[in-house]
């Protein structure tokens, strides 16, 4: 039996095959460089399916589901 060298992983919606070892970073930058850029600088952030915020230096695993979000500023309530 051979063992496959590439994992599947989902980022926004789109398929991509990264090899084993890879991180989250690398599945985003492999479909979106600037989506990836964009992450580094802090401007995005990247979240799991459930949309809860994950390192950009996660692990990646078969069947991962990735999103690329804007990173918003809040509001400052007066008090």
């Amino acid at each position: 039996m051979t063992v496959p060298t590439d994992i599947r992983v989902y980022v926004n919606e789109r398929g991509v095959s990264v090899p084993h070892g890879a991180l989250a970073i690398d599945a985003v930058r492999a479909l979106f460089p600037t989506h990836a850029d964009d992450i580094m600088a802090g401007t995005s952030r990247l979240t799991d399916s459930r949309g809860l915020p994950i390192p950009e230096s996660t692990p990646l695993s078969t069947g991962a589901i990735f999103r690329v979000v804007p990173v918003r500023d809040r509001l400052e309530v007066p008090e």
